[in-house]
């Protein structure tokens, strides 16, 4: 089995700024004032020195900005993310039985909570829309939260820390037309394994099926052919390339995916 070893160097996006508490998520300042988003400094404090720690400085009415939670999903959806997962990938389906979708990577920082770590993207899933009893064939997506573990593809490793299976032959060749008369060719030159139906660890093309193979599989995160699929889900190539390079096992990273009514549950 060919695998390809080579990791490069990348600039990640959304590296979140940690707080001198040593409380750190990917990047460390130390002795410097947090910033927001658009780099400006917090109210209360003048760059490049601390802010005055007298009390009478600090309004009584003043309270902690809550963490942020993540953006479009319910407290029951919210529950399925892992505790210690600091990386997710929300795709929001436009209806049930829509195929198209928005996708957004986030990242949890210590302090202030899920931000997000990129632009969202353009997506399509299932040409039939969305299951939350995925069968073979129904070419629905699987609602729910699933682990992120496993990639692979037809071309080489563009810089992910996922365990990377390269060229299997025919498993990473996507051939024929989708639903709308456009070529598939070069849908699987990279994939990430959504673990629905599948054993975690295992590369993309394994099809051990836990739960039987009446439940489907093979549902992947890959190149978008710009069409709806069988049950996966399409993001245009390079962001596609982001996402694998933004990937770190050890944030263990989940997908939250499903209609927006679903995820608001």
């Amino acid at each position: 089995m060919n695998r390809s070893t080579t990791r490069t160097r990348r600039i990640r996006p959304g590296v979140a700024v940690a707080l001198a508490s040593g409380l750190l998520l990917t990047a460390c300042t130390a002795e410097k004032p947090d910033r927001s988003a658009d780099g400006r400094t917090p109210a209360g404090e003048t760059a490049g020195r601390a802010a005055p720690a007298s009390a009478a400085a600090v309004s009584p009415s003043a309270s902690p900005t809550a963490p942020a939670e993540l953006p479009g999903l319910g407290p029951r959806t919210r529950a399925t993310v892992g505790a210690d997962t600091r990386q997710v990938v929300v795709v929001t389906g436009e209806g049930e039985d829509s195929d198209h979708s928005t996708v957004r990577l986030y990242e949890r920082h210590a302090t202030r909570g899920w931000v997000p770590a990129a632009a969202a993207w353009p997506a399509r899933n299932g040409h039939k829309g969305w299951s939350k009893h995925h069968m073979m064939g129904d070419k629905r997506t699987p609602v729910g939260t699933f682990t992120l573990t496993d990639a692979g593809g037809k071309l080489p490793n563009p810089g992910t820390d996922l365990p990377y299976d390269l060229d299997r032959g025919p498993v990473y060749t996507a051939s024929g037309l989708n639903p709308e008369n456009k070529p598939k060719a070069g849908a699987l030159d990279y994939v990430v394994a959504i673990n629905y139906n599948r054993v975690p660890g295992k590369p993309p093309y394994d099809f051990t099926r836990p739960m039987g193979d009446d439940r489907g599989g093979g549902i992947w995160l890959h190149v978008s052919h710009y069409g709806g699929t069988e049950g996966c889900v399409g993001i245009p190539r390079e962001q596609m390339k982001q996402l694998l390079r933004a990937l770190e096992p050890g944030a263990k990273p989940m997908v939250v995916m499903g209609p927006r009514a679903d995820l608001a549950e």
